[in-house]
């Protein structure tokens, strides 16, 4: 029987799509499967936002009965009117090690994308450049953090064999918590001795006033950023529903200068070291588990997520520590809560003074992530 390629339409059954990496990676140690709900609630047009300025559709790959591999295609237009230049994205790509297989899907999600007018084909990017980037090409021996995507060795080399090009790499760095070089704990002081500088943990109670704040400074200080998309309001208030549960206001932060915010730091704790051993499942067990995990005994590793400074304040050398100084309170709080490792994750390859902050820091880099395309 000949290799098969099925086409889903957003708001249909995504059983056979969610199906695929838990196949493919039953034997890989290293992985973390997502919450079935969760990604469920991802793909539905209904409960997602991102859906509100993008359309999509999901392709299975199968052969002989068996899956194969997995693919979406997906045009956002919050995209096309920044940059109107015509890039359509692929995403979820996971596919058995077969260049046949991977170059059909591709195939599948570059025709659903042509016949929509795009020019280019750009991705993995899952759904969106704010949800998960890149395909995983170093950094195959640790499980994903939170947010972050996984996936076989051999995954980036099949999509290049189907004449995708690197567009860009994405880093992400370790940091052993509790460890703060002398240097950058003496910028945290000097930093936290300025006059009207203040740092002020997220409210929970003020769940969606933080947050706006939050977002507005990480679209501020992101705008420049390659691919760099805003959050819409719907996005907004759905990320405040969703990090209610998971959010440490201890390590979610924003400071303040003469009561104006300045800057924001936000780590989450890491999901994925609650349900890695839940194959994706909270039922029947799994739930009551999580929320042990996550409410008693607590989790001993993190993400930082967003770390962000108003243009305003980066140009003036009076807070030009004010990042490092963020980093080692960061550091700080997380040791109390009893946190030993971090992820600063993602960071632009080129972005040279972020990646040299986090040298500074003692960070290491240890995941590289990619992103490719091709034209149409």
């Amino acid at each position: 029987m000949s290799l098969r390629i099925h086409k889903i339409e957003p708001g249909q059954d995504v059983s056979r799509f969610l199906a695929v990496p838990r196949q493919l990676y039953r034997d890989f140690p290293s992985y973390v499967s997502p919450l079935d709900l969760e990604m469920r609630d991802r793909l539905n047009p209904k409960k997602n936002p991102f859906f509100e300025h993008a359309e999509a559709a999901y392709f299975v790959a199968e052969k002989d009965g068996a899956l194969m591999g997995r693919i979406t295609a997906q045009i956002d237009r919050e995209h096309q009117k920044r940059y109107t230049d015509g890039v359509g994205f692929f995403g979820f790509v996971d596919t058995v090690e077969d260049p046949q297989v991977c170059a059909a899907l591709l195939d599948a999600s570059s025709a659903w994308l042509r016949e929509r007018g795009m020019k280019t084909l750009r991705g993995p990017i899952s759904l969106s450049v704010n949800e998960e980037v890149g395909v995983l090409v170093e950094g195959f021996d640790t499980p994903p953090m939170i947010m972050m995507p996984h996936h076989r060795q051999y995954q980036g080399g099949l999509i290049e064999q189907a004449g995708l090009t690197k567009a860009k790499d994405f880093f992400a760095w370790h940091y052993d918590v509790g460890v703060i070089p002398p240097r950058a704990a003496r910028a945290r002081e000097q930093i936290l001795a300025e006059p009207g500088l203040r740092i002020r943990t997220v409210e929970l109670a003020h769940m969606e006033r933080d947050l706006r704040i939050v977002m507005a400074i990480f679209n501020e200080a992101w705008e420049e950023n390659w691919g760099f998309v805003p959050m819409t309001e719907a996005e907004l208030r759905k990320t405040a529903q969703d990090f209610k549960m998971l959010l440490v206001p201890d390590i979610a932060l924003i400071a303040e200068v003469d009561g104006e915010p300045a800057a924001i730091s936000i780590a989450l704790p890491n999901l994925n070291e609650a349900i890695r051993d839940l194959d994706g499942r909270l039922l029947p067990f799994g739930f009551a588990k999580l929320l042990w995990r996550l409410k008693v005994k607590g989790l001993s590793t993190g993400r930082l997520v967003l770390l962000g400074i108003k243009k305003k304040f980066r140009t003036q050398r009076r807070w030009a520590s004010l990042s490092i100084g963020l980093y080692v309170e960061m550091a700080r709080r997380g040791h109390t809560l009893g946190m030993t490792s971090a992820e600063l994750s993602w960071t632009l390859e080129d972005n040279g003074a972020v990646n040299a902050g986090i040298k500074m820091m003692g960070g290491k880099l240890y995941k590289r992530y990619r992103v490719y395309e091709k034209p149409l």
